[in-house]
């Protein structure tokens, strides 16, 4: 049997000019809009119970809400997934009245990613909890779970528990619905299992962010540094508007062509995919050695790139790309590296020819779209590859692993490859149309 357990909150009891979205009797103010899963009150609570033959079900309410903080208890079974939606859509003129937007995820498998947020049908997950796993462990089985989701502006931020979660900035979707999901199910056995929420309350006037949420932030607003990401050390390494802070590599100025600045992105202009034979790569004129390094960068049908790092100008390559480490960024479909080298070593994610990524198609963005890459050097030269929010590769730089991969790829012929105290970093022109924004870097 479940735990009915009363979850208290010192920090909830202190603010004032809530305002109850449920009534504890019965479904007043609320509206199905999606599926067929059956929604009830029972011991002032409503009940969501799954059934088979139905897409996700959406419980929603009447009004839409834009800046508000929303507070909510939850208890599910153990093997079932669920949500709340806030700022969401369902509009018969779109998508045919399919409920999308953002999501506060219910996850209690072992994967462990409630309070995340996702991207109903539409971009995915903004925040899985990889991005925070001291989080992870802040949801209970088997008890009620107090959520708050404070959505004021373009920032969004979630707790459970009283642990800060998620931390998202975005604006495509200033106001919308809210809505509790029965998500849908593909075998009979999870036929009968049910959500339960309770002291659903909202809060829409006066509203600040409670205070000692400082998770990472994935932020989605182009070219833009929150107080909160300042605070935390990160600074743009590209200003969105100019070359200022880059350079061509092995040049003294940046390059007359080949690149372009346009509507706040840096751009590889198209070239017939030759390496480094129309603009050329660009580097930071600062090196660095340990850091924390993100960047959105969006491909073309085929296109090849990368990110290079440790990148020490000594190496001269007639006709051919700067030498460093490579953040690989490729079209893997379509480009024909993706089958060369050594167990797709030079697919996007890897540590070009030498090491391949680990990804799941499932936070992979369409070419034409926007993917976000990190790339984090620790002080320890440990080494790791995210690629939307996912870590999809790790290695240590001069370990015997890293000194036999070198060993046996092109870069052999290069005394120490890889193992620069500091270094630029470089983005690379490959010839192909290739995008790049949000360029922003944390020292570490």
């Amino acid at each position: 049997m479940l735990n009915t357990q009363t979850v208290e909150s010192a920090d909830a009891t202190a603010e004032s000019g809530w305002t109850d979205l449920f009534n504890g009797k019965d479904l007043t103010g609320w509206n199905q809009v999606n599926g067929k899963a059956n929604y009830r009150v029972e011991d002032g609570a409503v009940v969501g119970t799954t059934i088979m033959d139905s897409p996700n079900s959406f419980l929603a309410t009447d009004k839409e809400y834009g800046d508000y903080i929303l507070e909510f208890e939850v208890m599910l079974d153990n093997d079932i997934n669920s949500g709340v939606q806030f700022r969401s859509i369902s509009d018969p003129a779109v998508m045919d009245g399919r409920v999308h937007g953002y999501q506060f995820e219910l996850d209690p498998s072992d994967r462990k990613w409630t309070g995340g947020i996702y991207d109903e049908a539409r971009r995915g997950w903004l925040y899985p909890l990889s991005l925070n796993p001291a989080a992870q462990s802040a949801f209970k089985k088997g008890e009620w779970n107090k959520a708050r989701i404070e959505a004021i502006g373009d920032k969004i931020k979630t707790w459970i528990n009283d642990v800060p979660v998620a931390s998202v900035v975005d604006n495509l979707t200033p106001k919308g619905l809210i809505a509790l999901q029965v998500h849908s199910i593909g075998e009979a056995e999870d036929a009968g299992k049910e959500i339960r929420w309770r002291n659903i309350r909202i809060k829409t006037d006066n509203l600040s962010h409670r205070e000692g949420h400082d998770a990472f932030v994935v932020n989605l607003v182009p070219n833009t540094l929150t107080e909160q990401e300042k605070a935390q050390g990160w600074s743009m390494l590209w200003d969105g508007k100019t070359t200022e802070g880059w350079r061509g590599a092995y040049k003294d100025k940046f390059p007359e062509g080949g690149w372009r600045i346009q509507d706040g992105e840096l751009q590889v202009l198209e070239s017939g995919g030759g390496e480094s034979v129309n603009g050329g790569d660009i580097v930071t004129e600062k090196e660095y050695d340990a850091f924390d390094l993100q960047l959105q960068f969006k491909l073309t049908e085929g296109a090849n790139s990368g990110i290079k790092y440790f990148v020490t100008e000594k190496e001269k390559v007639n006709n051919a790309s700067a030498i460093g480490l490579e953040y690989q960024l490729l079209d893997d479909e379509k480009h024909p590296d993706a089958k060369m080298g050594r167990d797709g070593n030079r697919t996007l994610g890897s540590l070009y020819d030498l090491k391949t990524s680990e990804k799941n198609p499932r936070f992979l963005k369409p070419i034409g779209e926007w993917n976000q890459a990190r790339l984090i050097v620790k002080p320890d030269n440990t080494v790791e590859h995210w690629l939307n929010g996912i870590k999809v590769l790790e290695y240590k730089r001069g370990s015997e692993e890293f000194r036999d991969l070198v060993a046996k790829s092109k870069y052999k012929v290069w005394p120490n490859f890889g193992e620069a105290e500091k270094g630029h970093i470089l983005l690379q022109d490959h010839g192909n149309e290739v995008a790049f924004r949000s360029i922003k870097i944390k020292e570490l």
